[in-house]
């Protein structure tokens, strides 16, 4: 097994297409097409199913993954440490809510772009779904979430702060005439809910479930502005984390409900693989970002 081939297989199997990973290594597709085949002779096994366009890892090519990861960790980090190049480069692709992206993930880029301008990143939407397979395979470098907790001992987790979950309408719902609003209040309203910050609507559902309270109608938004809009403008209530509608309940477009669980609140947590060598451009995004955020985060 030669390091290429390994790039190259470790390529195909997180953007499972030879044509994508030919691109994003900058070869042909056919040198990745013959350096997958000659890996297989090599080991003596199939690596992938080929199932028209589609390509699939087989049972060995998902245990081979495992290795391939901390093969291709041991020798960038070698590489690092020989030649004494701890200087950021590179990419690095991280998931965010999207409440941590407006509000807190600006200031973190800002700085690290003035430092280290020649590293590419990218930012896709997070959620719970997928998130630890997508990190174990590479895919995510680093992930945030704002959640109570997650379950999986191969996952480093830091909590870099804790945001206070409120309930909103706007300010002609008749909930937000009452001085006290019980869970029970909730029976029959429409509840907006967020899909790109879909850790803590959970938390929200949960108590509702226990205390069998059930929503006229469930609205799910790809976008929390367009949420809070619909809010303001009378159609129903939503939960949301406090720092995205403490500016628009102080100037009355919105109304925080006097709910009876206002004690609710969510980690912001910073994920990663444990397993994984923390290069010099990750561990650099992640400091700075435990610098902003505890400076902004009760």
């Amino acid at each position: 097994m030669e390091i290429r081939q390994l790039k190259a297989f470790r390529a195909v199997s997180t953007l499972l297409s030879f044509s994508r990973a030919a691109k994003q290594l900058h070869y042909a597709q056919s040198t990745i097409s013959a350096q997958i085949q000659s890996l297989e002779e090599d080991l003596g096994v199939r690596l992938f199913d080929r199932l028209g366009r589609r390509v699939l890892l087989t049972e060995a090519g998902e245990r081979l993954l495992q290795y391939a990861d901390k093969i291709l960790n041991l020798s960038e980090e070698t590489r690092v440490e020989v030649a004494g190049t701890r200087e950021p480069k590179g990419s690095l692709t991280i998931r965010i809510p999207e409440t941590f992206g407006i509000y807190y993930l600006p200031h973190v880029v800002r700085l690290f772009q003035s430092s280290f301008s020649n590293v590419r990143l990218s930012f896709t939407t997070c959620a719970h779904e997928g998130l630890s397979k997508d990190l174990r395979k590479g895919i995510t470098d680093l992930a945030f979430l704002l959640t109570d907790s997650i379950q999986a001992a191969d996952l480093g987790l830091e909590t870099l702060g804790f945001e206070h979950i409120k309930i909103v309408s706007g300010p002609e719902h008749p909930l937000a005439a009452k001085e006290v609003v019980h869970t029970q209040d909730l029976e029959g309203e429409t509840v907006l809910l967020s899909k790109v910050d879909c850790s803590y609507r959970k938390l929200f559902q949960k108590i509702l479930e226990e205390q069998n309270v059930q929503p006229a109608s469930v609205l799910e938004f790809n976008s929390v502005a367009v949420i809070k809009q619909c809010v303001m403008e009378g159609v129903g209530i939503t939960v949301l984390p406090q720092i995205s509608v403490i500016r628009d309940i102080s100037e009355g477009r919105l109304v925080a409900l006097p709910w009876e669980e206002d004690h609710l609140e969510v980690a912001v947590l910073m994920i990663w693989y444990k397993d994984r060598w923390l290069s010099p451009t990750l561990s650099a995004f992640m400091d700075m970002t435990r610098t902003v955020l505890k400076m902004n985060i009760n």
